[in-house]
C-alpha cells in the first residue's frame, strides 16, 4: 500500500493525576524531518521519541506537540536541615554573648536563612514515565498512519487513472505513426508527378525518401519505453513501503521519452498527443510529491 505524506493523529491519556496529549501532523518533504515541542521535563526522552517515529514514517515534515500535566500533591518535598539550623543558632548565641545583645531569633526568621529549609522535587520513575509517553505516542502515531494510508489510497486511484490515460495516448501514437508514412508517400508521389508530368516515377527513389523520412520521425523506441515505464509505475503502486522517490524517477524517464516524441513529431495529431502526454506526466509528478 502507498501512504501520503499528509497526515494527522491525536491521542490523550489520563491516568490518576497525570494527563498527556500528543498531536501529530505532517506535510510533504523530501526527507524525514521532525520537530517536537514538549515540556522541558520530557526533553530527556527526545531520542526515544524520534526512534519511535521512525518506525511509523520514513518521509515528511512532521510536527509533534506534547502536553504533559501532573497534578499530584506530592510534587515536592520540604526538608528541614537541622545541622545547618544548629550552626546558625550557635553563631547567633555566640554573637549574643560576645556583644551582650538579645538573641531575638524566631522560627520564621531562622527558616528564611539559606539551606535551613530546602525543597526537593520528587523524582518520577523514568521508565514508568516513558511507558506513559510511549503509550500516548503510539496511539497518535497509529491514527496518523491510518490517515496517511487513506489519503494514499485516494492518490493511488488518481495515479492509476492518469496512467491509463497515458497508455491510451501512447496507443494513439503507435496507431497514427504508420498512417503518417502512407500519407507522406502519397504526398511525395503527387508532388513528383506534378513536377515531372508523364515521366515515369522512380519507385526505388520514392521508397528511399520514405525510409529516410520514417527514420527521422520514428518513435517506436520511445513508445515501447513509455509502455514499460507505465507498467513499472503500476507495479510500484502495489508495493509496500516508501515508493515516492522511485515513482519520481520513473516520471522523469517518462517525461524524457515524451519530449523526444514531441521533438520527432512532424504531425499535428502526434504533436498534440505528445503534449497531452507531457501534461499528464506533470500531473503525475505533482501527485508523486505527496507520496511517502
Amino acid at each position: 500500500m502507498i501512504k501520503s505524506m499528509t497526515g494527522f493523529g491525536r491521542s490523550e491519556i489520563v491516568k490518576g493525576n497525570r494527563k498527556i496529549s500528543v498531536e501529530i501532523k505532517s506535510v510533504n518533504h523530501r526527507y524525514l524531518e521532525a520537530g517536537i515541542k514538549m515540556p522541558k521535563k520530557l526533553n530527556v526522552f527526545e531520542s526515544r521519541m524520534r526512534d519511535l517515529l521512525k518506525k511509523y514514517a520514513t518521509r515528511g515534515k512532521i510536527d509533534i506537540f506534547i502536553n504533559y500535566e501532573d497534578d499530584s500533591e506530592s510534587q515536592v518535598n520540604l526538608k528541614f536541615n537541622q545541622n545547618i539550623a544548629d550552626e546558625y543558632m550557635a553563631i547567633f548565641n555566640n554573637m549574643s554573648e560576645k556583644y551582650n545583645l538579645k538573641n531575638d531569633m524566631t522560627v520564621g526568621g531562622l527558616a528564611r536563612f539559606p539551606e535551613v529549609i530546602t525543597m526537593d522535587e520528587v523524582q518520577e520513575d523514568e521508565e514508568e514515565l516513558w511507558h506513559f509517553i510511549e503509550e500516548a505516542m503510539k496511539a497518535a502515531l497509529e491514527q496518523f498512519v491510518n490517515t496517511r494510508i487513506l489519503e494514499g489510497e485516494n492518490l493511488k486511484k488518481d495515479l492509476l487513472g492518469k496512467l491509463d490515460h497515458m497508455e491510451e495516448l501512447v496507443a494513439f501514437v503507435e496507431k497514427r505513426s504508420p498512417e503518417i508514412m502512407k500519407e507522406y508517400r502519397s504526398k511525395l508521389e503527387s508532388k513528383v508527378k506534378e513536377l515531372l508530368g508523364d515521366t515515369t516515377i522512380d519507385e526505388s527513389r520514392i521508397a528511399t525518401e520514405v525510409i529516410i523520412y520514417a527514420d527521422k520521425i520514428c518513435v517506436d523506441e520511445e513508445t515501447v519505453r513509455l509502455r514499460s515505464h507505465i507498467e513499472h509505475a503500476r507495479k510500484c503502486l502495489n508495493e509496500d513501503g516508501g515508493i515516492g522517490r522511485k515513482m519520481d524517477f520513473i516520471a522523469q524517464e517518462m517525461n524524457r521519452e515524451a519530449n523526444t516524441t514531441l521533438s520527432k513529431a512532424n504531425d499535428i495529431e502526434i504533436s498534440n498527443a505528445a503534449i497531452d502526454l507531457k501534461t499528464e506526466i506533470e500531473k503525475v509528478r505533482e501527485q508523486i510529491q505527496n507520496i511517502e
